[in-house]
């Protein structure tokens, strides 16, 4: 087993999916998967395949938000605010990895150190197959839309500008 897919991260995730049922193997990238277009390449699929797991921060309660989005698309955080009921702004990269316990870049859906809000973009619904990070900026994993929801417990809506 390579380095990349040893870190803890990915056996995290990778154990997430196994609890939930989910048989995707984990992919290692030639390289780190920074963006979603950089992921899209490696991978030789549409940009909107790719589910970005983005981190907010409710800045009322200081709580976590997971938002699964799709790489073609860019949350709008008023619609979230408004969904979720308080205003939200960008988590920075601390609070990232204390709450999910990912770097950037590597966010995964599953496997996070905290229990947080997720909520599903349903833009990502228009693709048979999508692609999530899985742990580590080198590996993603391919899953359906609603396996997205299920494993992740996350509300569908629509929050993308």
């Amino acid at each position: 087993m390579s380095e990349v897919l040893s870190n803890p991260g990915v056996v995290r995730v990778k154990a997430a999916l196994d609890a939930a049922g989910v048989a995707a193997a984990i992919v290692e990238l030639p390289g780190a998967a920074r963006t979603a277009q950089a992921a899209a390449t490696y991978l030789g699929c549409d940009v909107g395949q790719i589910a970005n797991s983005l981190v907010f921060r409710a800045e009322r309660s200081n709580g976590a938000v997971l938002v699964m989005s799709s790489g073609a698309r860019r949350v709008d955080t008023e619609r979230l605010a408004a969904t979720i009921g308080e205003p939200v702004g960008k988590a920075d990269a601390a609070f990232v990895r204390e709450r999910t316990g990912f770097a950037i870049g590597g966010v995964a859906p599953v496997g996070h150190a905290t229990h947080m809000a997720s909520y599903v973009e349903k833009s990502l619904a228009a693709y048979r197959d999508i692609w999530a990070a899985a742990g580590h900026p080198h590996t993603v994993f391919r899953l359906s839309y609603e396996e997205l929801l299920r494993i992740t417990g996350g509300q569908a809506l629509e929050v993308a500008a």
